[in-house]
């Protein structure tokens, strides 16, 4: 390898984006995954880009949702998680669900076959020094302890830390097909993209009481302290918050309608696709801490969940992330060490498609500094821009937490364009004015940045 080598540390989402998108730009790139060699608490493969959680990245939605019109911008900026996102694409309504072994191995193969990537199993325990030229730091809320803790001395920064919590997997053929029915919420995508477990009130009440009662996972001493992110909280948590928190939650009923009764459901448990065969099916929002033990009686109270085999219980990992606003620059460099730059979800960004879109752009900005042309920042205008300018200094350092894309990032457009009459067409406006700004930086990406 040279100077005009590229070294990524980490092989998810952020990393394997990050490695294609150098790539793509004709440098040469080594990936560092440490995986097999030292394995995590969530991770139960080798492979790269494995999805932990959800096979969901959420709304696809490009002109009503801000998640939808990020992805868009990947695609039309060359994505590989896009790309191998709709190859391996499952039913889920309105939102984008992959087959999530189908969707590692289109990754994989595809950095694989690409003639400048090298992919090493190993473990990197110490912040790589200058000699090693330009890193993208992408280990994700893993991160190995040597390397975190070289991080915080380095920055000068202790890490924040909250906890992500996993949901259940079912196996489609232990589910009672006489009480549950196909239906997508207000029938969108092909309107029968979720199964459908209807709750009465009493039967909710009951549920909300036995989560309330339940046995969950004792945390270590050094967790204690450890917050969640609101975007994944546990669903004894939500129960803990109010009797109703769930049922306006994961579990709210409306624009669902269940033809095996003629009363409304009080609450409705909804499970997506997560393979492309159909054989398996997660609970959606359902993240959970309860032991397995209580895990899989409780949710066998569920209408239709009787007899349900899982092919995976919830869990619980801890997450960490740096203080981005306050030790990166708008190219997300490591001020102190600019040869370092970080991606993914340790920036403090949340989510999948978050995560990626800052390994695209990581992955942008050392290619364009290696080839002697620094890219300027996309627009705040896109999504791109909106997520990379939050976590560089539009958000408050003091406060700093986990942040999924979304509308409120975004600049307001001009004064006089919103009037009573086409309110609703705000985030479709917004949307449009995104993909019209974009096309203009991917035009010329070559402008020298501020």
């Amino acid at each position: 390898m040279t100077a005009h080598t590229v070294h990524i540390i980490g092989g998810g989402l952020a990393g394997s984006e990050a490695a294609w998108q150098v790539s793509q730009a004709g440098i040469e790139v080594v990936l560092h995954e440490m995986r097999p060699v030292r394995k995590t608490d969530a991770h139960q493969t080798d492979h790269l880009a494995e999805l932990v959680c959800s096979n969901s990245l959420r709304s696809d939605d490009a002109e009503n949702n801000a998640v939808g019109l990020l992805h868009e911008e990947m695609r039309r900026c060359g994505s590989l998680i896009m790309r191998a996102a709709d190859a391996s694409r499952v039913p889920a309504g309105g939102a984008l669900a992959v087959d999530r072994d189908a969707f590692s191995a289109g990754i994989e193969g595809a950095l694989r076959a690409a003639p400048n990537v090298t992919i090493t199993r190993e473990e990197i325990p110490h912040l790589p020094t200058a000699d090693w030229g330009s890193t993208i730091i992408a280990t994700g809320p893993l991160t190995s302890p040597g390397l975190a803790e070289e991080i915080r001395t380095a920055s000068g920064e202790d890490s924040l830390a909250f906890f992500d919590a996993i949901a259940p997997i079912v196996h489609y053929d232990s589910i009672d097909q006489t009480k549950v029915w196909r239906q997508s919420r207000y029938d969108k995508g092909d309107g029968a993209d979720y199964l459908n477990c209807a709750l009465d009130r009493d039967q909710y009440y009951a549920f909300i009481a036995a989560l309330i009662a339940s046995d969950t996972v004792e945390f270590h001493e050094w967790e204690k302290n450890t917050p969640y992110f609101d975007g994944c909280l546990p669903i004894e948590v939500m129960a803990a918050r109010g009797v109703d928190t769930l049922r306006w939650g994961p579990m709210k009923p409306v624009g669902l309608t269940n033809p095996h009764s003629t009363q409304r459901p009080y609450a409705v448990v909804q499970l997506r696709q997560d393979n492309t065969l159909g054989t398996l099916y997660n609970i959606v929002g359902f993240q959970t801490k309860l032991r397995h033990a209580e895990q899989a009686r409780i949710l066998r109270a569920i209408p239709g969940l009787e007899t349900a085999e899982f092919a995976r219980l919830g869990g619980l990992h801890r997450n960490t992330f740096i203080n981005s606003p306050k030790i990166l620059d708008g190219a997300l460099r490591l001020k102190v060490m600019p040869h370092i730059r970080f991606a993914g979800q340790i920036t403090g960004v949340e989510g999948y498609v978050e995560s990626a879109a800052i390994g695209l752009l990581a992955g942008r900005f050392a290619a364009a500094e290696l080839a002697g042309a620094p890219l300027s920042a996309p627009p705040e205008t896109t999504a791109l821009g909106a997520l990379l300018r939050h976590i560089t200094g539009g958000a408050d350092a003091k406060s700093f937490q986990p942040m999924n894309v979304n509308f409120g990032l975004f600049p307001p457009l001009a004064e006089g364009v919103i009037t009573r009459k086409n309110r609703g067409e705000k985030k479709p406006m917004t949307a449009r004015r995104a993909l019209a700004d974009l096309a203009k930086w991917l035009e010329q990406p070559r402008e020298a940045a501020e």
